[in-house]
């Protein structure tokens, strides 16, 4: 068997059909298929504007703007995500402060966040992370966002299709942002999705996104009568999405059940072939709601192995498997951990999750071969690594 990779998007001939339309079209930017995403988007998480941009991290970058993030407030966030959900932040000039996460959902902590709320003034808005596609515990955060008269912005990078006690994620905050990367849920290559119920803030990103321009591009240079005149009305962005990948957004949108039921399979079958060993396997927290999958993450269990998680990955990579690290936590990363003054100690279920964590291949077009692959890969290494063995 060939080399089985951490991730795999799948792109199926609809998208290509739907990509050489595009290209055949003579419109390659924001256009008329970016419109058709943004309106199944909508339709299909249940918000009631959707705005396509090129990557999540805009996305989070136009949300905080939107909302009049700014010099002197602060951002409430987790350390255990991409580096991307704290550095809007300091786009605008607002300082992170950082919480912990639960030792079950990896999900940032709730109670911490109301500590953070009680010893900072100044907070403006906090930024959930629904790790590897498992809600946060959003009724709990809204509370605190009602209760300290915060916004929330969820980071749902992971989280499509997702539900928190039967709402779908993209309806319960403020303003969400998803991705669509090459390894998320469903992709466009590069690209993101803003979702969001209040009119004014889908104004502000809607102008933000390209430059401060008053109008759209594509109604300008489409019309078939004299239509050049814009204004500028802000120090906008370049954060607009192409049509090329608003191509791919309209089917890769229409699998998005059908991928999460692949990746859902997958984990079960994970969590079948792996359940004797020494690890700790990821926990559904609410097994009535949807969770997206995008991340199966597995805990070595060190006390019991004679191998560390970074000698793992090695041998995992000799029995051709791809793996990842979902993450190497924000105070440990040289920038957060200076500018912030963050150690280990202020974030110790992170700490001790990020040593052993590791990320296993989990994507739509994984065979049962390959499947089968990585459990046997597993059971060889962990079975020769037990210190009892």
């Amino acid at each position: 068997m060939s080399f089985i990779p951490y991730s795999r998007p799948v792109l199926e001939e609809e998208e290509i059909q739907e990509v050489v339309d595009t290209l055949r079209s003579g419109w390659l930017t924001t256009g008329p298929k970016v419109a058709q995403f943004e309106k199944d988007f909508c339709a299909y998480v249940g918000c009631s504007y959707a705005l396509a941009v090129n990557s999540a991290t805009a996305g989070l970058h136009l949300a905080l703007e939107a909302l009049g993030v700014g010099a002197g407030d602060k951002v409430i966030t987790t350390v255990h995500t991409f580096t991307a959900t704290a550095e809007v932040i300091r786009y605008l000039g607002a300082e992170p402060i950082f919480v912990d996460i639960e030792p079950t959902s990896y999900n940032i902590d709730p109670s911490l966040i109301e500590t953070a709320l009680k010893q900072h003034s100044g907070v403006k808005a906090i930024i959930p992370v629904h790790y590897a596609g498992q809600s946060a515990n959003m009724t709990a955060i809204m509370d605190l966002a009602k209760q300290y008269s915060v916004k929330v912005v969820e980071d749902a990078a992971h989280a499509l299709p997702c539900t928190h006690e039967g709402t779908v994620i993209g309806t319960i905050a403020d303003i969400t942002v998803f991705s669509f990367y090459a390894n998320k849920t469903i992709t466009t290559g590069e690209g993101g999705m803003v979702a969001t119920d209040d009119e004014s803030i889908a104004k502000r990103i809607k102008t933000m996104r390209l430059h401060g321009i008053s109008r759209d591009v594509f109604d300008r240079f489409t019309s078939n009568k004299p239509n050049w005149y814009y204004e500028v009305v802000a120090p906008g962005f370049k954060y607009n999405m192409m049509d090329m990948c608003g191509a791919l957004g309209i089917h890769q949108l229409k699998k998005a059940k059908r991928f999460q039921l692949a990746r859902a399979d997958i984990a079960r079958r994970y969590q079948q072939g792996l359940s004797e060993l020494p690890l700790v396997l990821p926990a559904q927290v609410n097994v009535s709601d949807v969770h997206s999958w995008h991340i199966y993450s597995i805990q070595l269990e060190l006390e019991k192995l004679t191998i560390s998680r970074d000698e793992f990955i090695e041998k995992m990579s000799e029995h051709g498997v791809g793996t990842s690290v979902h993450y190497i936590p924000l105070h440990r990363m040289p920038y957060w951990k200076e500018a912030c003054q963050l150690d280990d100690k202020q974030y110790p279920v992170s700490s001790k999750i990020s040593d052993r964590h590791v990320s296993l291949p989990n994507f739509a077009s994984m065979t049962e071969e390959e499947v089968d692959a990585v459990i046997q890969a597993i059971r060889i290494i962990i079975t020769g690594a037990k210190k009892d063995a």
